[in-house]
């Protein structure tokens, strides 16, 4: 899973539905800043054990991420695990021997020459100090590790043993905080470097790569030692590998990076989720649409993505006109709702697509079925009266809360991402609509009554967005639903309706993904369900041993009988032992396994072993067949 840096956003934490924040917050909040502190010192500790080992090492960054944080170097070789062992060891040794951490303003001159041997960090100063028009200029600061002798500056921002021993040396580098005050505060049993990786200098292919070190860190070692449990348990359930072990997709390279191909199983599994999605959606009032997967530069130019979204691919030239690759479905949809004169008794207009789209995503950044390429939306877009808003995210929620419930997500929580103050130009519209549409959202999200929280600065370019992070099994978060709120499209697109009095008015627009990207729920349902889907989903639903030849024509009766009702059965393969046979239905994962001996026969019955379950014993055909059918139409988990 890609993981975002993370800062402090303490202020814009709600966990009740009021604006107030309860003791039992600030008390999570400030162990939450603790333990970033700590991680952003051990940032600091592992540059300096690496720059102990590699005198000439180039520095990148070293922020915290939400398990621990990582740093960047440019270095003479390529690290090994052993190398995480040694700095591990030396980042102890630092812990023990108390080290202040000191932090001290400098000018752009004392900046230069202090770090004249770091490109990258000269390249921060550079960019610090001469920001771009409207951004705000910021102060140098530096971060010291360690004991420095009096009047004099730290040298050169790399691990310093002078002649007065190991308590004398010096870490320097150019940070703004937040740091421990003292190495003694550190937990040396309670972090861990984690993995080596490639990562390039501003994520930028053009750049140098990088070798990124990733480091664990928690407030006490049974955190640590629980969460690399939880590692563990992820690494068994990682949806590449069941993928592949379960014969659901493929990635081929002649195809190419982030183009997913889904093999029958798998294909099978996303027609009945589909399928789903768009009962559901039909069933509130949805009608369907399909639309192209090309439309003229101009559409874009017209929705203002050209320009702002750079995950869209280029331009195709044809012999007239420029085509682009659609990487998103509302522009075609508005031009649906253009197609003709439109009522205050057509609104609200809701139309669905489970659309396919295509983005430039950086191959640096490409995970699996998490992160793709091509990626299909359950996507939808509501044409609504001012006034209706409410009511419509009421509807949207219900929605949400029994795709949920159907596919086992207990736990959820709900993130308002708005525009903020800063970098205002990379956003459509006048801070008056912009007060509107997340006063709008909020109120929205208060109703519904769950927690939630405020993203600052991570609304969509034309609008503030609901995101719905769900919690799986292993209590990881991921967010699915979105829910955007746009006023500036009907701008874009002079999207109108007469009202009741006759006059023209103009609607406000919802995006809504209940899924999100299906691939990446795909993904994580993958995760979730650690392949053991449930029996609804399950390619193949029960497959049928005979122990004996004898029991052959009995096993062909129990599997027509099934697939005469719609069970998707297999009959075994009686070339192999019945102990091999069981043991490759187990790695598939397929939910009844329906053993059939002489007894069962005798009797016309099957020996039903289930996958969650265990042994179930001998049962009646006609008695499974109302249980199967019954766990298919509850959609039981």
């Amino acid at each position: 899973m890609a993981t975002k840096t993370r800062s402090s956003q303490v202020e814009n934490i709600r966990l009740r539905q009021d604006d107030r924040v309860s003791p039992k917050a600030s008390a999570v909040a400030q162990v939450s800043l603790r333990r970033d502190k700590v991680r952003h010192s051990l940032s600091h500790l592992l540059a300096a054990a690496v720059l102990k080992k590699f005198s000439k090492a180039k520095l990148g960054i070293g922020p915290i991420i939400e398990d621990g944080f990582y740093y960047d170097f440019l270095l003479p070789r390529t690290l090994a695990p052993d190398d995480l062992k040694e700095f591990e060891k030396t980042m102890r040794e630092f812990i023990s021997q108390k080290l202040p951490f000191k932090g001290e303003k400098i000018t752009p001159a004392q900046a230069k020459k202090l770090f004249k041997d770091q490109p990258f960090k000269l390249e921060l100063i550079k960019e610090y100090t001469n920001p771009p028009p409207g951004v705000k200029k910021r102060p140098l600061t530096i971060y010291i590790t360690g004991k420095v002798p009096r009047k004099s500056a730290p040298s050169s921002p790399r691990y310093r043993s002078g002649e007065a021993g190991p308590r004398q040396s010096a870490f320097v580098d150019l940070c703004a905080g937040d740091h421990v005050k003292n190495t003694k505060e550190i937990n040396p049993d309670a972090f861990k470097l984690d993995k080596i990786a490639g990562a390039y200098w501003r994520g930028s292919e053009k750049n140098p790569q990088l070798q990124r070190i990733y480091g664990l860190a928690f407030q006490t070692k049974k955190e640590l030692d629980n969460y690399l449990k939880l590692l563990e348990e992820a690494r068994k359930r990682d949806h590449r590998t069941l993928g592949k072990q379960l014969k659901l997709f493929i990635f081929s390279e002649e195809v190419g990076p982030g183009l997913p191909l889904y093999t029958p199983r798998g294909n099978q599994i996303r027609e009945l989720i589909l399928d789903y999605i768009t009962k559901l959606k039909t069933d509130h009032g949805y009608s369907f649409v399909w639309t192209p997967h090309l439309a003229k530069e101009t559409l874009y130019k017209k929705s203002g993505h050209l320009g702002k979204y750079e995950a869209m691919l280029p331009a195709i030239q044809t012999e007239d006109e420029r085509l682009i690759v659609k990487p998103m479905n509302c522009p075609h949809h508005f031009e649906i709702y253009l197609s003709e004169p439109r009522s205050y008794r057509d609104l609200p207009f809701r139309i669905a697509e489970n659309a396919t789209d295509y983005r430039n995503e950086k191959s640096g950044e490409l995970n699996g079925l998490f992160r793709v390429r091509s990626l299909t939306q359950d996507d939808t877009h509501h044409a609504v009266r001012h006034n209706q808003i409410m009511s419509e995210i009421d509807m949207i929620f219900g929605i949400t809360k029994e795709v949920y419930k159907t596919f086992g997500f207990k736990k959820f929580r709900v993130r308002v991402s708005t525009r903020g103050d800063k970098n205002k130009e990379k956003y459509f519209g006048n801070d008056k609509l912009w007060k509107t549409a997340e006063s709008a959202l909020l109120k929205a999200v208060k109703r519904w009554g769950v927690p939630y929280f405020v993203g600052v600065g991570e609304a969509a370019f034309y609008g503030p967005k609901i995101d719905i992070l769900v919690e799986d099994v292993l209590g990881r978060e991921w967010q699915l639903t979105t829910v955007q709120l746009d006023y500036f499209q009907p701008e874009n697109f002079d999207m109108t309706y007469i009202n009741e009095k006759g006059k023209k008015a103009r609607p406000a627009i919802l995006h809504v993904a209940i899924l999100g990207s299906f691939d990446r729920f795909f993904g994580v349902i993958i995760e979730h369900f650690a392949g053991a889907f449930p029996l609804w989903l399950s390619p193949t639903q029960a497959e049928i041993i005979n122990v004996g030849s004898a029991q052959r024509k009995y096993a062909k009766e129990v599997y027509e009988k099934l697939a005469g009702v719609g069970v998707r059965a297999k009959l075994s393969d009686e070339n192999l032992t019945v102990s091999k046979r069981i043991r490759d239905a187990e790695i598939m994962k397929i939910p009844y396994i329906l053993v059939v001996g002489e007894k069962e026969q005798k009797n016309g019955t099957v020996n039903v072993r289930h996958y969650r379950h265990g042994q179930e014993g001998e049962v009646k055909i006609d008695k499974f067949v109302e249980k199967i059918n019954r766990e298919r139409e509850d959609k039981t988990i």
